[in-house]
Formats: structure tokens, sequence, C-alpha cells
């Protein structure tokens, strides 16, 4: 073992030689190729020289003896080195690197001003599309509180572009006087836009403008006796200040920013962002929960990373409990981002240190409830483990289901949970061809054949939905793979709800009865939940890709249209509504046609559509 180990070190000696001396990234790989870390530096030699001893973070043995190979990419700066470094991580999801894809994103609402006809939306992660963010919300049901408080005092559409088009009449929306009815005309374009500029007012905490401008409109309508004009501008000015009131009032000079809380214990750190707007607490982000034994300034770099590259607002003032790692770079990169300056503060006194103090209060809040909610998914999996009589605790499983309604379009589905929670970044759909419709057994051996032979590590236990014929299929696919020691069960629904004294049941191999799981609620919903994501994910693609086989035959008989080009245009766009959108050239280019072929298509479109 010491050979060994003095074997690695020699490599990575071997490596700082080779590294450049300037700003630039590395990629630490393992035996297979695949890439456990990365890290930016701005002296890649100098960097990679601490990890042979002055690198004291407590991850650093574990990673240097997984380390086989070291990859180096140069840049011409620091900030440059920042950006690829974000990107390479986004990429590989490398093991020692913190990963802050939350399966449990939170709600934030979209406008984009730019549209014809402005909507409000709510959607859980921000994109990189040219619209507005705001958030986030701490619950589902604030963001709809908020989203029906903007519908209701700015007459905002909610409906969809689709649903836009199609409108032959005004909507129930517009008859509760919800909505202005931009979908028939019923209101002028100037005058709807300015309702956007007052929502997107609202938002960005600029309602002390904003109020007196809806009473200084207010007054000249009163004026000119236009009274029920009035009457509009008074209720939403009512409606505007009922909301500042029920909102809590930080500071009116702190202005907009972000406030970060810390706290650690037991190995493990949470993160908590309080955001702050217009002088006024508007919301809550809690961030996953990072396992990673590393430095608290580190663990900052990273957060400020992945949180500002996903296309939300970022705000004037950043306040942190530490600074991050590469303090001024990040700086920079933030400044680039937001177009203005962005400063990055400790600070030690006054309303941001009380800011602050409430963040880390949030944060030792959160993660004392979720290291008790943990204790209590490890207690339902040693619970599992001996009822199912496993060698080793589940800590990862896998749950297949398939779906082949009405007999066309087979596919199968795998969810995947870590340690009790869902881990949707593995999720993994498939289509089944290659069996007869219907037969289930050989759909399920087709999937799990196909998901065993890949260079991916197993999980402890494999959950198949399905009785004991599901169960028979899946130990036989291990023995043809060659799979050993694989946990495989069977979970099948019970008799239905009318029979409250039977529930799922769980098959296991070399076991004539079935395991009962009613005596063991936590196992159950446990169980129950991975199965029910199993059936979800299947159902979802099934159903997509049965609207996709319908635009399909809706592309039949098009001239110029053969299978070649519908592949094309089916891969390219998910439904007809993305065809309408990107018009001749798009299709056109999509599908390499000519723009004869492609008016051909859109001229089908607009037929349907009447």
């Amino acid at each position: 073992m010491k050979g060994e180990g003095k074997d690695k070190l020699s490599l990575l000696r071997g490596k700082v030689a080779e590294a450049p001396r300037g700003p630039g990234v590395y990629l630490m790989r393992d035996g297979e190729g695949k890439v456990l870390y990365v890290g930016k530096a701005k002296d890649l030699r100098a960097r990679l020289r601490s990890y042979l001893g002055a690198d004291t973070r407590p991850m650093i043995p574990f990673l240097v003896s997984r380390v086989r190979d070291v990859d180096f990419i140069v840049t011409a700066t620091e900030k440059e080195a920042l950006i690829l470094e974000n990107n390479l991580i986004k990429e590989h999801r490398p093991r020692y690197n913190i990963d802050f894809r939350d399966d449990r994103a939170y709600f934030h609402i979209r406008i984009d001003p730019s549209s014809p006809v402005p909507s409000l939306r709510l959607q859980r992660r921000p994109k990189k599309d040219g619209a507005r963010y705001f958030g986030p919300y701490p619950s589902s049901a604030a963001a709809k509180e908020a989203l029906d408080f903007l519908q209701q005092a700015f007459g905002l559409r909610v409906c969809s572009d689709r649903e836009l088009r199609a409108r032959k009449r005004p909507c129930l929306e517009f008859e509760i006087g919800r909505c202005r009815g931009p979908c028939r005309g019923l209101v002028r374009e100037e005058d709807y836009r300015r309702a956007v500029a007052d929502a997107v007012a609202f938002l960005e905490g600029r309602e002390g403008r904003l109020i007196a401008a809806l009473e200084e409109e207010m007054r000249i309508a009163a004026a000119a006796e236009r009274f029920e004009e009035a009457a509009v501008l008074r209720d939403r000015l009512k409606a505007l200040r009922g909301v500042i009131e029920r909102q809590r009032v930080t500071s009116l000079a702190f202005g907009d920013g972000d406030v970060y809380g810390m706290n650690r214990r037991e190995g493990v750190t949470q993160v908590c962002l309080l955001t702050v707007r217009g002088g006024r607490l508007t919301g809550r982000a809690d961030l996953p929960l990072i396992r990673l034994d590393m430095e608290p300034a580190a663990v900052m770099a990273a957060v400020l990373q992945r949180r500002y590259d996903e296309g939300v607002s970022i705000p004037p003032r950043i306040i942190l409990p530490v600074a991050p790692e590469g303090r001024e770079v990040l700086s920079d990169w933030l400044r680039d981002r937001r177009g203005g300056k962005v400063t990055l503060s400790v600070p030690k006194r006054g309303e941001g240190k009380a800011l602050l103090e409430m963040a880390c209060r949030n944060a030792e809040e959160l993660l004392a409830a979720r290291l008790a909610s943990a204790g209590e998914m490890e207690r339902t999996l040693e619970e599992a483990a001996a009822l199912l009589d496993l060698k080793v605790i589940p800590r990862r499983m896998e749950c297949f289901d398939i779906s082949d309604l009405g007999g066309r379009q087979a596919v199968g589905a795998r969810a995947v949970f870590v340690d009790g929670a869902p881990e949707k970044g593995s999720y993994r759909r498939w289509r089944v061809h290659a069996v007869t419709e219907g037969d289930d057994y050989a759909m399920i051996s087709e999937v799990l054949r196909r998901r065993f032979s890949r260079e991916e590590p197993h999980p402890d236990l494999v959950i198949v939905d399905g009785g004991k014929g599901h169960l028979r299929c899946a130990l036989a696919v291990m023995r043809e793979l060659g799979v050993k020691g694989q946990a495989v069960v069977a979970i099948a629904k019970g008799p239905g709800a009318w029979d409250a004294t039977e529930t799922d049941r769980v098959y296991l191999p070399g076991r004539r009865d079935a395991v009962s799981l009613r005596r063991h609620p936590s196992v159950l919903h446990l169980f129950q939940h991975i199965r029910d994501e199993a059936h979800r994910f299947a159902v979802s693609y099934h159903r997509r890709l049965r609207e996709r086989e319908g635009m399909g035959s809706f592309l039949d008989g098009v001239p110029g249209i053969g299978e070649a080009r519908k592949r094309a245009l089916l891969r390219a766009f998910s439904g007809p509504e993305e065809m309408l959108k990107a018009g001749v050239e798009g299709l056109a280019k999509a599908a390499r046609m000519g723009r004869k072929t492609a008016a051909a298509v859109l001229e089908r479109l607009a037929g349907s559509k009447r």
C-alpha cells in the first residue's frame, strides 16, 4: 500500500513539473478517465504543487489517492479560467466539486417585456432567454399568491401563447376583471405595455415611484370625469398598498441585495439565501446540503458561481458570511454579467450585519431540521434493509417501469433515489423496440438489459414495478449479463383502495409469499414514492412520443416532405407551436429544404388552427 501511495505522488509530481506557469483550469481523472475534480488557478503549477502537502483540506487525501491523470487548459486571464471551470463542472459533475443542482428548484415569476403580448409565468429554473425572472419564492404557495396578486393588480394575461392565438372570444379571466383582454384587442397596446412596465417596477421593488405615478394617473382620470378608469386605478393602488404593508420592512436605505447565511454541523454545510428588494425581504431560498468537507471560502465561491450562472437577476450588493475564494475575480465576473457594479461584503456592524445574522439563523434552523429528517430516513433505509434481507443499506435505489398505453410507443423509465431522495439528474428513459406489443415481461427485460450493459455503477437495490413474473425476468437478465450479487425486488400494487387491509406488496427472490409493507409505513411510503416517480417519468415520455407521432402523421401528404425531412422536423421541434414560431426560415434550415416546401408546412399548420 505504501508503494502504491508513493507511485501516486510520483505521478502528481510529474504533472506538477509539466504544468504551465499561468492561469487556467485543471481536470483530475481516475483510472477510467472519469473527471473527479475541476479546479481553476492563477498559477497552475503552484496550485498543483499544493496538493503535495500544502493543501490541508480534509478531502485532499481521498482525491489524490484516486487521481491517475491530470489535464490542463490554459486561459488568457483568471476570469476566463473561472468561467471555463464553471462550464466544465456543469458538464462533468465531478464527485469532489460541489453540485448545486437542486431538484426542489424554487419558483420564479417570469415576464418577457420584449414579447408582443407579455405574460406572467411561474417557472422553477430561470433560463438565459432574455426574459426577466423575479424570485425565488420560498414555496409554491407564496409564488402563486404573488402571481395571483400581479394578475389582479395589473391585468396581465396568464394564458399560454397557443391559447392566445387560438382565442376567439375573451376568457373567464377577462369576464371577472383579472385580465385586460389583449387576445381580442380589448385594451390598447400602449396601455397594456404600461401595465407590464408597472408590474416589472413593482417586482423590482420600485413601488414608491409606481404608487406616486398611479396616484397622479387617478387624479387626472377623475378630473377628466373618466370615473371608471379612476376606479380601476384606485383598486390597483389599494391592492399594492395592502401587499406592501404585509411585507417585512428591512431598511428603506438598504435597497437591493442578496444575503447569504451559512451553518455547519456534523460534516455538512447549509447555505440559505435571503433576497432583499427595495428595502424589503422578498424571498428565501434554501440551497442543497453540501456534504464535501471544504473551507467556507471555497463553499461561498462555488455558491456564487452556480447561483448567478443560472440567469437570475444579480443585485448590486451581496452580503456574505466569509470572503469567497478569488473575491476580486468573482466581483469582475459578476459585474460583467450584471452590467454594473457588484459589491461583495462581509459586514461587521450595522443593518448589513443584522441581515447576515438573520440569514445565518435561518441556515442553522434549516440544517437542524434537515439533519433530523436525514436521521429519520437513515432509520427507514435500515428498516428496509432488514425487512428485505439486504446485505447493504439501499442508499442508491433504481426503480424501473414500462408505459405502453394502447400497446403502442412502448417506453421504459428509471427513477433513482439516493439516501431516500430523488436524484432527478440520473433519471433515464428508453424507447422499447424489439418486443411484441403488450409483452410486459419482454419489455422490462429489454430495458434492464440495456441499463446493465452500460458502464455505470450498479445500485444497492433494483426495484421493478410488477409482480413475480417481472421479478423472474429481472433476475434472468442479471444472470444473462453476469451481474452477480445485485439485489432485486418487485413491487406490486394492492387490490385497490376499497380494501384497506391490503396495500403494496414486495416480492423477493427465493420467497414464495410477498412481503406486506402495511406494518412498515415509512418503508411503504419510500417505495411508493420511487415507484410513482418511475411511473410518472415513463408516462410523461410516452405522452410526448404519442404527441410527436401525431405531429408526424399530420405532416403526411405535405408536398416535398418525405420520411427524412419529417424526422428532421420532429427532432428539431417539440410540436406545432414551435414550428409556427420558427417560420419559413427556421423550418427550411432545420430540415434542409427550400422555402416553398417550408411554406407548405406552415400553410398546413395554419389550416389546422382555423
